[in-house]
Protein backbone atom coordinates (compact mmCIF):
# COMPACT_ATOMS: atom_id res chain seq x y z
CA UNK A 1 0.00 0.00 0.00
CA UNK A 2 3.31 2.28 0.08
CA UNK A 3 2.60 3.65 -3.51
CA UNK A 4 -1.17 3.61 -2.57
CA UNK A 5 -0.81 6.10 0.28
CA UNK A 6 2.19 7.99 -1.35
CA UNK A 7 -0.24 9.28 -4.17
CA UNK A 8 -2.84 10.21 -1.93
CA UNK A 9 -0.31 12.30 0.35
CA UNK A 10 0.84 13.71 -2.79
CA UNK A 11 -2.60 14.52 -3.76
CA UNK A 12 -3.15 16.48 -0.35
CA UNK A 13 -0.04 18.50 -1.12
CA UNK A 14 -1.67 19.65 -4.33
CA UNK A 15 -4.77 20.16 -2.48
CA UNK A 16 -2.74 22.34 0.54
CA UNK A 17 -1.66 25.16 -1.78
CA UNK A 18 -4.64 25.53 -3.95
CA UNK A 19 -6.58 28.74 -1.78
CA UNK A 20 -3.35 30.62 -1.35
CA UNK A 21 -2.19 30.02 -4.83
CA UNK A 22 -5.46 31.78 -6.18
CA UNK A 23 -5.75 34.30 -3.63
CA UNK A 24 -2.16 35.55 -4.41
CA UNK A 25 -2.65 34.86 -8.05
CA UNK A 26 -5.63 37.27 -7.88
CA UNK A 27 -3.59 40.12 -6.92
CA UNK A 28 0.09 39.63 -8.02
CA UNK A 29 -0.36 41.54 -10.91
CA UNK A 30 -2.33 44.28 -9.65
CA UNK A 31 1.18 44.64 -6.99
CA UNK A 32 3.35 44.20 -10.05
CA UNK A 33 1.25 47.54 -11.81
CA UNK A 34 1.34 49.66 -8.58
CA UNK A 35 4.52 48.86 -7.08
CA UNK A 36 8.52 49.16 -7.81
CA UNK A 37 8.75 45.63 -9.15
CA UNK A 38 12.32 44.93 -8.18
CA UNK A 39 11.18 45.73 -4.55
CA UNK A 40 8.46 43.26 -5.00
CA UNK A 41 10.98 40.46 -6.21
CA UNK A 42 12.90 41.28 -3.70
CA UNK A 43 10.30 40.80 -0.95
CA UNK A 44 8.60 37.70 -2.26
CA UNK A 45 11.76 35.84 -3.37
CA UNK A 46 12.74 36.62 0.99
CA UNK A 47 9.81 34.34 1.40
CA UNK A 48 10.75 31.93 -0.58
CA UNK A 49 13.75 31.41 0.87
CA UNK A 50 12.68 31.25 4.54
CA UNK A 51 9.88 28.68 3.51
CA UNK A 52 12.30 26.68 1.86
CA UNK A 53 14.93 26.81 5.10
CA UNK A 54 11.52 25.73 7.54
CA UNK A 55 11.34 22.69 5.33
CA UNK A 56 14.62 22.05 5.76
CA UNK A 57 13.98 22.48 9.28
CA UNK A 58 10.70 20.25 9.26
CA UNK A 59 12.42 17.84 7.32
CA UNK A 60 15.57 17.34 9.69
CA UNK A 61 13.12 17.33 13.09
CA UNK A 62 10.77 14.99 11.42
CA UNK A 63 8.25 14.18 14.00
CA UNK A 64 7.28 11.13 13.60
CA UNK A 65 4.09 10.89 15.43
CA UNK A 66 0.79 9.34 13.29
CA UNK A 67 -2.23 11.43 12.63
CA UNK A 68 -5.10 9.64 11.53
CA UNK A 69 -6.48 11.14 7.98
CA UNK A 70 -9.34 10.81 5.85
CA UNK A 71 -9.34 8.15 3.13
CA UNK A 72 -9.19 4.61 2.82
CA UNK A 73 -8.79 2.04 5.92
CA UNK A 74 -5.38 2.68 7.77
CA UNK A 75 -4.41 5.79 6.13
CA UNK A 76 -1.85 7.34 8.42
CA UNK A 77 0.74 10.24 7.71
CA UNK A 78 3.38 11.22 9.70
CA UNK A 79 3.32 14.45 11.64
CA UNK A 80 5.89 16.02 9.80
CA UNK A 81 4.16 15.44 6.65
CA UNK A 82 1.35 18.02 7.73
CA UNK A 83 4.06 20.66 8.61
CA UNK A 84 4.85 20.42 5.23
CA UNK A 85 2.09 21.51 3.81
CA UNK A 86 1.54 25.19 4.91
CA UNK A 87 5.03 25.65 4.72
CA UNK A 88 5.09 24.06 0.55
CA UNK A 89 1.79 26.64 0.55
CA UNK A 90 3.91 29.76 1.37
CA UNK A 91 6.50 28.62 -0.95
CA UNK A 92 4.28 28.60 -3.89
CA UNK A 93 2.77 31.83 -2.95
CA UNK A 94 6.15 33.37 -3.11
CA UNK A 95 6.81 31.94 -6.47
CA UNK A 96 3.18 33.01 -7.69
CA UNK A 97 4.00 36.93 -6.72
CA UNK A 98 6.77 36.77 -8.38
CA UNK A 99 6.51 35.68 -11.79
CA UNK A 100 4.19 38.54 -12.84
CA UNK A 101 6.53 41.12 -11.47
CA UNK A 102 9.31 39.48 -13.34
CA UNK A 103 7.42 38.60 -16.53
CA UNK A 104 6.74 42.42 -16.86
CA UNK A 105 10.19 43.48 -16.15
CA UNK A 106 11.51 41.67 -19.07
CA UNK A 107 10.65 44.63 -21.15
CA UNK A 108 11.71 47.57 -19.64
CA UNK A 109 15.07 45.93 -20.99
CA UNK A 110 14.55 44.34 -24.41
CA UNK A 111 13.78 45.71 -27.63
CA UNK A 112 9.92 44.34 -28.58
CA UNK A 113 11.71 43.10 -31.50
CA UNK A 114 13.87 41.03 -29.26
CA UNK A 115 11.53 39.29 -26.97
CA UNK A 116 10.97 36.13 -28.52
CA UNK A 117 14.61 35.17 -28.47
CA UNK A 118 15.12 37.09 -25.03
CA UNK A 119 12.38 34.95 -23.64
CA UNK A 120 14.17 31.63 -25.07
CA UNK A 121 17.29 32.56 -23.85
CA UNK A 122 16.25 33.62 -19.96
CA UNK A 123 14.31 30.41 -19.67
CA UNK A 124 16.81 28.19 -21.43
CA UNK A 125 19.56 29.72 -18.67
CA UNK A 126 17.01 28.81 -16.16
CA UNK A 127 15.94 25.67 -17.43
CA UNK A 128 19.75 24.24 -17.78
CA UNK A 129 20.29 25.74 -14.47
CA UNK A 130 17.27 23.59 -13.02
CA UNK A 131 18.57 20.72 -14.63
CA UNK A 132 21.51 20.66 -12.91
CA UNK A 133 19.97 21.17 -9.48
CA UNK A 134 17.52 18.37 -10.01
CA UNK A 135 20.12 15.62 -10.52
CA UNK A 136 22.18 16.74 -7.69
CA UNK A 137 19.57 16.51 -6.02
CA UNK A 138 18.58 13.33 -7.46
CA UNK A 139 22.13 12.16 -6.32
CA UNK A 140 21.66 13.68 -2.48
CA UNK A 141 18.30 11.81 -2.27
CA UNK A 142 19.80 8.25 -3.26
CA UNK A 143 22.79 9.13 -0.72
CA UNK A 144 21.20 10.99 2.21
CA UNK A 145 18.61 12.19 4.24
CA UNK A 146 15.83 14.59 1.88
CA UNK A 147 16.89 17.72 3.85
CA UNK A 148 20.35 17.93 2.36
CA UNK A 149 19.01 18.52 -1.31
CA UNK A 150 16.75 21.62 0.04
CA UNK A 151 20.22 23.16 0.46
CA UNK A 152 19.95 23.37 -3.34
CA UNK A 153 17.10 25.53 -3.77
CA UNK A 154 18.05 27.46 -0.47
CA UNK A 155 21.24 28.20 -2.79
CA UNK A 156 19.17 29.02 -5.46
CA UNK A 157 17.22 31.99 -3.90
CA UNK A 158 19.82 33.34 -2.44
CA UNK A 159 21.75 33.80 -5.54
CA UNK A 160 18.39 35.25 -7.03
CA UNK A 161 18.16 37.56 -3.77
CA UNK A 162 22.05 38.53 -4.21
CA UNK A 163 20.91 39.43 -8.17
CA UNK A 164 18.24 41.68 -7.83
CA UNK A 165 19.94 43.69 -4.90
CA UNK A 166 22.41 44.71 -7.44
CA UNK A 167 20.10 45.20 -10.31
CA UNK A 168 20.42 48.68 -11.70
CA UNK A 169 17.20 48.82 -13.53
CA UNK A 170 14.34 51.06 -13.31
CA UNK A 171 11.25 49.12 -12.17
CA UNK A 172 8.77 51.60 -10.63
CA UNK A 173 5.08 51.28 -12.21
CA UNK A 174 4.73 52.82 -15.63
CA UNK A 175 2.57 56.47 -15.15
CA UNK A 176 -1.00 55.82 -15.29
CA UNK A 177 -3.57 56.95 -17.74
CA UNK A 178 -6.36 56.02 -15.73
CA UNK A 179 -7.54 57.69 -12.03
CA UNK A 180 -5.86 55.30 -9.19
CA UNK A 181 -7.84 53.10 -7.77
CA UNK A 182 -7.68 50.75 -4.75
CA UNK A 183 -5.83 47.13 -5.03
CA UNK A 184 -9.29 44.98 -5.44
CA UNK A 185 -10.29 47.38 -8.52
CA UNK A 186 -7.07 46.88 -10.41
CA UNK A 187 -6.86 43.41 -9.81
CA UNK A 188 -10.30 43.34 -11.57
CA UNK A 189 -9.73 45.10 -14.41
CA UNK A 190 -7.01 42.66 -15.36
CA UNK A 191 -10.00 40.13 -15.86
CA UNK A 192 -11.74 42.84 -17.66
CA UNK A 193 -9.27 43.06 -20.19
CA UNK A 194 -9.32 39.27 -20.92
CA UNK A 195 -12.69 39.26 -21.42
CA UNK A 196 -12.88 41.91 -23.52
CA UNK A 197 -10.45 40.34 -25.98
CA UNK A 198 -11.37 37.16 -27.45
CA UNK A 199 -8.28 35.64 -28.15
CA UNK A 200 -6.81 36.02 -24.88
CA UNK A 201 -9.51 34.75 -23.40
CA UNK A 202 -9.94 31.49 -25.13
CA UNK A 203 -6.13 31.32 -24.37
CA UNK A 204 -6.66 31.50 -21.00
CA UNK A 205 -9.32 28.54 -20.92
CA UNK A 206 -6.85 26.63 -22.81
CA UNK A 207 -4.06 27.20 -19.74
CA UNK A 208 -6.87 25.86 -17.62
CA UNK A 209 -7.41 22.56 -19.14
CA UNK A 210 -3.69 22.19 -20.22
CA UNK A 211 -2.15 22.77 -16.24
CA UNK A 212 -5.09 20.75 -14.88
CA UNK A 213 -4.06 17.64 -17.58
CA UNK A 214 -0.15 17.45 -16.86
CA UNK A 215 -0.83 18.33 -13.06
CA UNK A 216 -2.99 15.00 -13.05
CA UNK A 217 0.06 13.10 -14.44
CA UNK A 218 3.40 14.54 -13.26
CA UNK A 219 2.58 14.87 -9.83
CA UNK A 220 2.70 10.97 -10.12
CA UNK A 221 5.83 11.50 -11.73
CA UNK A 222 8.26 10.01 -8.99
CA UNK A 223 5.49 7.19 -8.38
CA UNK A 224 5.64 6.67 -12.32
CA UNK A 225 9.37 6.14 -11.95
CA UNK A 226 9.53 3.81 -9.08
CA UNK A 227 6.25 2.04 -9.27
CA UNK A 228 5.52 1.93 -13.55
CA UNK A 229 9.56 1.70 -14.17
CA UNK A 230 10.69 0.16 -10.83
CA UNK A 231 13.47 2.53 -10.74
CA UNK A 232 13.71 3.10 -6.88
CA UNK A 233 16.69 5.26 -6.36
CA UNK A 234 16.49 8.59 -6.33
CA UNK A 235 18.74 9.31 -8.79
CA UNK A 236 16.48 8.08 -11.58
CA UNK A 237 13.59 10.58 -10.35
CA UNK A 238 16.53 13.15 -10.50
CA UNK A 239 17.59 12.10 -14.32
CA UNK A 240 13.49 12.38 -15.35
CA UNK A 241 13.51 15.51 -13.94
CA UNK A 242 16.28 16.76 -15.46
CA UNK A 243 15.43 15.58 -19.48
CA UNK A 244 12.16 17.71 -18.83
CA UNK A 245 14.37 20.67 -18.05
CA UNK A 246 16.88 20.55 -20.09
CA UNK A 247 14.12 19.59 -23.20
CA UNK A 248 12.47 22.93 -22.04
CA UNK A 249 15.52 24.83 -22.40
CA UNK A 250 16.12 23.19 -25.69
CA UNK A 251 12.26 24.02 -26.63
CA UNK A 252 12.86 27.99 -25.58
CA UNK A 253 15.84 27.64 -28.34
CA UNK A 254 14.58 26.24 -31.12
CA UNK A 255 11.43 28.68 -30.95
CA UNK A 256 13.73 31.48 -30.85
CA UNK A 257 15.44 30.37 -33.81
CA UNK A 258 11.91 30.06 -36.05
CA UNK A 259 9.08 32.92 -36.72
CA UNK A 260 6.23 32.27 -34.81
CA UNK A 261 4.83 35.26 -34.30
CA UNK A 262 2.65 35.67 -37.78
CA UNK A 263 0.85 31.86 -36.57
CA UNK A 264 1.36 32.67 -31.95
CA UNK A 265 -2.29 31.23 -31.54
CA UNK A 266 -1.90 28.44 -34.25
CA UNK A 267 1.18 27.11 -32.75
CA UNK A 268 0.20 26.62 -29.13
CA UNK A 269 -3.21 25.01 -30.54
CA UNK A 270 -0.63 22.48 -32.17
CA UNK A 271 1.87 22.17 -29.13
CA UNK A 272 -1.30 20.80 -26.79
CA UNK A 273 -2.10 18.00 -28.49
CA UNK A 274 1.75 17.11 -29.17
CA UNK A 275 1.98 17.63 -25.18
CA UNK A 276 -0.61 14.90 -24.79
CA UNK A 277 1.35 12.46 -27.28
CA UNK A 278 4.11 12.16 -25.09
CA UNK A 279 2.02 11.76 -21.97
CA UNK A 280 0.08 8.94 -23.89
CA UNK A 281 4.11 7.46 -25.12
CA UNK A 282 5.16 7.35 -21.23
CA UNK A 283 2.11 5.60 -20.34
CA UNK A 284 3.33 2.75 -23.32
CA UNK A 285 6.87 2.41 -22.22
CA UNK A 286 8.08 -0.17 -19.09
CA UNK A 287 11.59 1.00 -19.57
CA UNK A 288 13.72 4.36 -18.11
CA UNK A 289 15.54 4.33 -21.24
CA UNK A 290 12.58 4.80 -23.66
CA UNK A 291 10.62 7.05 -20.58
CA UNK A 292 13.86 9.44 -20.57
CA UNK A 293 13.92 10.32 -24.64
CA UNK A 294 9.95 10.55 -24.15
CA UNK A 295 10.03 12.78 -21.03
CA UNK A 296 12.71 15.18 -22.89
CA UNK A 297 10.24 15.41 -25.94
CA UNK A 298 7.89 16.16 -23.13
CA UNK A 299 10.03 19.13 -22.15
CA UNK A 300 10.81 20.53 -25.40
CA UNK A 301 7.09 21.43 -25.90
CA UNK A 302 6.30 23.75 -22.56
CA UNK A 303 9.23 25.11 -23.69
CA UNK A 304 8.01 26.52 -27.25
CA UNK A 305 4.64 27.40 -25.73
CA UNK A 306 6.02 29.69 -22.80
CA UNK A 307 8.29 31.54 -25.49
CA UNK A 308 5.01 31.96 -27.45
CA UNK A 309 2.95 32.90 -24.98
CA UNK A 310 5.37 35.67 -22.95
CA UNK A 311 6.05 37.11 -25.99
CA UNK A 312 2.61 37.29 -27.37
CA UNK A 313 1.31 38.90 -24.26
CA UNK A 314 4.61 41.57 -23.63
CA UNK A 315 3.61 42.49 -27.65
CA UNK A 316 0.55 43.48 -27.20
CA UNK A 317 -0.72 44.05 -23.63
CA UNK A 318 0.31 47.99 -22.34
CA UNK A 319 2.76 47.97 -19.89
CA UNK A 320 0.34 49.62 -17.43
CA UNK A 321 -2.06 46.52 -17.86
CA UNK A 322 0.69 43.62 -18.40
CA UNK A 323 1.20 42.84 -14.72
CA UNK A 324 -2.90 42.12 -14.34
CA UNK A 325 -3.16 40.55 -17.28
CA UNK A 326 -0.31 37.98 -16.63
CA UNK A 327 -1.86 37.15 -13.20
CA UNK A 328 -5.60 37.05 -14.39
CA UNK A 329 -4.67 34.57 -16.94
CA UNK A 330 -2.74 32.75 -14.11
CA UNK A 331 -5.64 32.48 -12.15
CA UNK A 332 -7.39 31.59 -14.96
CA UNK A 333 -4.75 28.85 -16.16
CA UNK A 334 -3.59 27.58 -13.02
CA UNK A 335 -6.58 28.04 -10.86
CA UNK A 336 -7.06 24.18 -11.91
CA UNK A 337 -3.35 22.77 -11.22
CA UNK A 338 -3.53 22.03 -7.55
CA UNK A 339 -6.77 20.57 -7.85
CA UNK A 340 -5.41 18.72 -10.87
CA UNK A 341 -2.44 17.45 -8.20
CA UNK A 342 -5.21 16.04 -5.68
CA UNK A 343 -7.34 13.92 -9.02
CA UNK A 344 -3.74 12.96 -9.96
CA UNK A 345 -3.62 11.17 -6.67
CA UNK A 346 -7.49 9.88 -6.43
CA UNK A 347 -6.64 8.48 -9.59
CA UNK A 348 -4.22 6.96 -9.41
CA UNK A 349 -5.35 5.21 -6.53
CA UNK A 350 -8.20 3.73 -8.32
CA UNK A 351 -6.89 2.77 -11.60
CA UNK A 352 -3.14 3.32 -10.76
CA UNK A 353 -0.39 5.25 -12.69
CA UNK A 354 -0.55 4.01 -16.16
CA UNK A 355 -4.28 4.49 -16.21
CA UNK A 356 -3.76 8.41 -15.13
CA UNK A 357 -0.91 8.95 -17.81
CA UNK A 358 -3.43 7.52 -20.57
CA UNK A 359 -6.42 9.54 -19.31
CA UNK A 360 -4.53 12.66 -19.12
CA UNK A 361 -2.42 12.34 -22.19
CA UNK A 362 -5.50 10.91 -24.13
CA UNK A 363 -7.61 14.00 -23.10
CA UNK A 364 -4.98 16.49 -23.81
CA UNK A 365 -4.41 15.16 -27.30
CA UNK A 366 -7.94 15.38 -27.91
CA UNK A 367 -8.56 19.31 -26.55
CA UNK A 368 -6.12 20.52 -28.96
CA UNK A 369 -7.95 18.85 -31.96
CA UNK A 370 -11.24 20.65 -30.04
CA UNK A 371 -9.19 24.01 -29.65
CA UNK A 372 -8.34 23.96 -33.68
CA UNK A 373 -11.59 23.46 -34.65
CA UNK A 374 -13.81 25.79 -32.45
CA UNK A 375 -10.89 28.81 -30.82
CA UNK A 376 -11.32 30.30 -34.13
CA UNK A 377 -10.09 33.79 -32.48
CA UNK A 378 -7.30 32.18 -30.98
CA UNK A 379 -6.06 30.18 -34.19
CA UNK A 380 -5.98 33.86 -35.67
CA UNK A 381 -3.56 35.55 -32.98
CA UNK A 382 -0.56 37.04 -34.47
CA UNK A 383 2.04 39.12 -33.09
CA UNK A 384 2.21 42.35 -35.06
CA UNK A 385 5.76 43.13 -36.51
CA UNK A 386 7.53 46.14 -35.32
CA UNK A 387 9.87 48.23 -36.40
CA UNK A 388 13.79 47.86 -34.71
CA UNK A 389 14.33 50.30 -31.94
CA UNK A 390 17.15 52.38 -31.84
CA UNK A 391 18.12 50.64 -28.42
CA UNK A 392 18.23 46.86 -30.24
CA UNK A 393 21.74 46.30 -30.73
Amino acid sequence: MRATYGALALAFLGLSSTVPTLLSAFFSGALADRNDRGHLMRVVNLLGMLGTAVLTVILVLGPTTHIRIPGPAGFYLPEWVLFVYPTWAAIVVSSTLFRPAFNTSVTRVVPRELLGRANGLIYAIAGVVTAAGVLVGGALLTVGPAAYALGLPFVLFFATQVALATLDVDLRPAKRTTPARSLLHDARAGFAYIGQHRAILQLTVAGLVINFLVALATVELALYVTSWLGMTQGIWYGAMLAAATVGASVGFVLIARVRFEPRAGLAMILFTSALGATLLALALVRSIWLALPIIFLFGIIPGMFTTVFLSTIQSTVPDEMMGRVFSADEVGSYALVPVGQYAGGSLTYEIGIQGTYLTAGGTLALFGLVMLAGFGALRGLAIRSAAPSPEAG
